[in-house]
């Protein structure tokens, strides 16, 4: 009888985590928004103006495009107030993604992607997939954010830092 119970736990537990995985290696097949892919060189995007330069955290030179497409102008009935899309190297790392409040948006990523996890703290919903992440929360003026994340450029951002601090320790 124990190992009934067991069993039936085990299952109970594992079945909602295989599930969710499931949705996750969908948010990787996605891996952005609409056309707009991670990790796609920003010439190759329809509609990218370029906004300014800046620097990512104070360390990578990065630059801030608009993208403005008839593709990529609406989510289903629900329109793109503004679509940005952040680049190191021209490749995209980050994708910003406004609209107006509508509760149907949040159900629909919980339909494609399975449930995120709540951040208290920054009042954020995250996916978290292998090679991406997307962040959902409200943004002011009453619209909702959705920001997708490139994991494997942010790791080339960090080496790419890493590298001119062993020049510089290497120099003394």
């Amino acid at each position: 009888m124990k190992k009934i119970l067991i069993n039936l736990m085990l299952l109970f537990f594992l079945c909602p985590g295989g599930y969710a995985q499931d949705n996750l290696s969908e948010l990787d097949k996605r891996n952005g928004f609409k056309s707009v892919k991670l990790g796609m060189p920003i010439d190759s995007v329809n509609g990218a103006v370029f906004i300014k330069e800046f620097k990512e955290k104070g360390h990578h030179p990065a630059k801030l495009f608009s993208i403005t497409s008839p593709e990529t102008s609406s989510i289903s009935e629900i329109p793109v107030n503004k679509l940005e899309v952040k680049t190191y190297r021209d490749m995209i790392y980050e994708i910003t993604v406004l609209t107006p409040l509508d509760t149907r948006l949040m159900k629909g990523l919980e339909s494609a992607y399975g449930k995120p996890v709540y951040d208290v703290r920054d009042k954020t919903y995250t996916w978290l997939g292998q090679t991406l992440s997307l962040k959902f929360s409200q943004a002011p003026k009453d619209q909702l954010q959705l920001v997708y994340s490139s994991v494997p450029v942010r790791k080339m951002m960090m080496e790419d830092k890493n590298k001119k601090i062993d020049t510089i320790a290497s120099d003394f």
